[in-house]
């Protein structure tokens, strides 16, 4: 779809990949969706529509988000390789999911190496377990 076929307030999948970056960066930084409006000037509302990919996010807000979550503003847009930009737009889903983002600051906050691995191998067991039961 070319440009100039967008209507001017539709949405598109750039919007909803922003979306998701903003929402994954904002729970790594362990801020509340009212957190991040309060400091950009938005209601949580509009910022649950942001990270829907409902809404899009001009470059000044963009760039007053980037700012506040200590990223630079291309850290919401996908790279030029392909194959990178996927794997990029994977990462930043599974950071999405709910606890994930926890999971990894307790996992990172474990000392040990053992007990990492230790830790790694529950998880996956867990994983093969729930994937096991739904086969």
């Amino acid at each position: 779809m070319s440009a100039s076929a967008l209507k001017p307030k539709q949405t598109t999948e750039a919007d909803r990949i922003v979306g998701l970056r903003i929402t994954t960066l904002r729970k790594a930084r362990g801020l509340s969706q009212t957190a991040l409006g309060t400091a950009v000037g938005v209601t949580f509302q509009q910022v649950q529509k942001y990270e829907k990919g409902l809404n899009r996010v001009g470059a000044g807000r963009l760039s007053e988000i980037a700012q506040l979550l200590e990223v630079p503003v291309s850290a919401f847009f996908e790279e030029s390789d392909g194959a990178a930009a996927q794997g990029q737009t994977e990462v930043f889903g599974f950071l999405s999911t709910p606890g994930a983002v926890d999971l990894l600051r307790a996992f990172a906050s474990i000392e040990d190496d053992q007990m990492r691995r230790e830790v790694l191998a529950l998880v996956r067991g867990l994983a093969r377990t729930v994937s096991a039961k739904s086969s």
